[in-house]
């Protein structure tokens, strides 16, 4: 056969096998953009979901801070998260205009009386906090109705972009598959073609097809194996293998993009997740080193890119505490006063940067950092602090994560509280309101306590009354009796230091326990109490007051007896004390006895 011939049937079959070619590669490019409309759909029908599920919770996050704080911003922030809501709420009804399905449109016709249920009740609350006490809205922003219209709503959303999900990704699926045929396809064609032509037109298949195809599909398997790192140069070339090129190049950018929202998605997950568990742990602390433990433990889990402290205001609100710190790569302040931070004296957060125009806090140590304070406020009062610096220095985490760091501050305020209120409602179940002893109840669990334990240590029990006390109430006053007390109990618990335990019995009657300790100490302790008794000098009012005796009866165990008759018998030696002319120290039984010495 003539070379001619040869090269005309080359010829002819290489026209139609280009002629195949193209249409492989006008089917890859169909392909590739039936994938793109379907990515569109996908990320506005998801993004459309995702931002009505946002703005519901943000509306309800801001109606709840202005409820529980009463300050206008949130209100105004309310108004235009609700305003954008309501657009929301229009692209919603008209769904369809961006691909949804009769299905879709109707989950989201669902979601929108969902959202309006919602915002009714929201302002039916702030109609209520503006006209009435704010029980009543926050019943309503916290009440069942409305958790049970949010979980709804959440619910439906979820369904909504599991549907929009499933549909889209078949879609997917189809065309990536007809896209890796014709792909196919057209390799096989173009290799054919590149042999039967290769001894006609060698530097134009080899420049033009032969390279350009190499390089394709090496970017192709990589992309297949889902390795979008590779980088796909862009060709300005107008044929088939140009338009092969853009639809590779559109394929990395359209996983590249997946592979990111798939990755803020499990992120985000994963903060909520450890944002649970840390506030589930927070309702279960019962003292406040366990919480700051809490808080330092899983806020470097949450936001790792952030350091940070916790601060706790003193009873006295004087000065603010460090109870925690994570992360932080110098050593913070460990106490520093309530003005020196800009969010307390705002009563909301404050960002400090050097590099703003904005001022800084005074109590940082460095300004060089963007820095978030967060104020705890529980019940529109402060009791503490929240510091969260950037360690990158730029403030981008800050600002991405300041959303989350106020609530998470809202939970520990909340959690700080309870802990305070607890810790008082101790205190007062176990103190004496006039005289900070402990009280009879503590008197009376501490001796069956000690009952129970059947220790072999000695326990020596004295009960001291103060002599002559009515006298006091009725020349100057009950208000000077009751001073009289206060400054008794200053003295016993001066003199009984940490040997001992002071206790007011009742009325003008005190109770001392001193463990392991001998006869002669004991009696010891007593004559302390009793001289240094009568040398303080007592005003009330101006006036001095007659200087103050006090009578001691003293027993112990488990020489004198049990622990169950301790007390009694201590009361015994009292009396003892009494009827021997009072101001002296009498030991059980009466068997030892020492009077004052003036």
């Amino acid at each position: 056969m003539k070379i001619s011939t040869i090269t005309n049937w080359a010829y002819g079959i290489t026209v139609l096998l280009t002629g195949l070619s193209g249409i492989a590669f006008i089917l890859s490019v169909q392909s590739a953009q039936d994938e793109r409309v379907a990515v569109e759909q996908h990320l506005a029908l998801d993004q459309l979901g995702q931002q009505l599920e946002i703005d519901a919770e943000l509306r309800t996050d801001e109606a709840r801070l202005y409820i529980m704080r009463g300050d206008a911003a949130h209100l105004r922030v309310f108004e235009t998260v609700n305003e954008e809501e309501h657009q929301l709420e229009e692209q919603a009804r008209h769904a369809e205009k961006i691909g949804a399905s009769e299905e879709e449109l109707a989950l989201l016709l669902q979601i929108d009386e969902r959202i309006d249920a919602l915002e009714k009740l929201e302002l039916e609350a702030l109609e209520a906090f503006q006209t009435g006490p704010p029980e009543r809205a926050q019943a309503i922003l916290f009440g069942d109705e409305h958790y049970r219209l949010h979980s709804r709503l959440v619910k439906e959303i979820e369904t909504f972009r599991n549907q929009v999900n499933a549909r889209t990704g078949t879609a997917l699926e189809l065309a990536r598959q007809r896209s890796d045929w014709a792909g196919l396809t057209a390799r096989i064609m173009l290799g054919l073609t590149a042999a039967l032509f290769i001894a006609v037109l060698y530097f134009v298949l080899r420049r033009r097809v032969a390279l350009p195809l190499t390089r394709m599909t090496g970017i192709v398997n990589r992309l297949a194996t889902q390795d979008y790192a590779v980088e796909v140069p862009l060709d300005g070339r107008r044929d088939e293998i140009g338009e092969l090129n853009a639809a590779i190049h559109i394929f990395r950018e359209n996983g590249l993009e997946r592979e990111r929202l798939d990755a803020e998605r499990r992120r985000d997950l994963k903060m909520k997740d450890l944002i649970l568990q840390m506030m589930h742990r927070l309702q279960a602390c019962q003292k406040l080193h366990e919480l700051s433990d809490v808080v330092s433990r899983f806020a470097p889990q949450i936001f790792p890119e952030l350091s940070g402290s916790l601060y706790v205001l003193n009873e006295q609100r004087t000065v603010l505490k460090q109870s925690g710190a994570w992360k932080t790569p110098q050593p913070s302040r460990a106490s520093f006063n309530p003005d020196d931070c800009w969010g307390l004296r705002r009563g909301r957060a404050h960002c400090s940067h050097n590099g703003t125009d904005d001022v800084n806090c005074a109590h940082l140590a460095d300004a060089s950092s963007t820095v978030l304070c967060v104020p705890l406020t529980a019940q529109g009062d402060i009791i503490g602090l929240l510091s969260f610096k950037d360690l990158a220095g730029d403030g981008d985490a800050i600002r991405e994560a300041q959303l989350y760091l106020e609530l998470i501050a809202e939970n520990v305020a909340l959690a700080v509280a309870n802990l305070q209120l607890r810790d008082r409602l101790t205190q007062l179940a176990v103190r004496d309101a006039l005289t900070g002893l402990l009280n009879r109840r503590s008197l009376d669990q501490d001796l069956s306590e000690r009952g129970r334990e059947n220790t072999i240590a000695p326990l020596t029990c004295l009960m001291i009354d103060i002599d002559h006390f009515k006298r006091f109430n009725d020349e100057f006053g009950h208000d000077a009796g009751d001073m009289v007390m206060q400054s008794f109990a200053g003295v016993l618990t001066e003199t009984v230091g940490n040997r001992g335990s002071c206790y007011r019995f009742g009325g003008e009657e005190f109770a001392v326990l001193l463990p392991a300790i001998s006869r002669n100490e004991a009696i010891e302790i007593a004559d302390r109490i009793r001289k240094k008794t009568a040398k303080t000098t007592m005003t009330h009012r101006g006036t001095v007051l007659a200087p103050v005796t006090v009578s001691i009866g003293i027993a112990a165990t488990p020489k004198g007896g049990s622990v169950a008759t301790l007390r009694t018998r201590a009361d015994v030696a009292l009396l003892a004390a009494k009827e021997a002319g009072r101001d002296r120290t009498v030991y059980e039984s009466g068997r030892d006895q020492q009077q004052a010495t003036g």
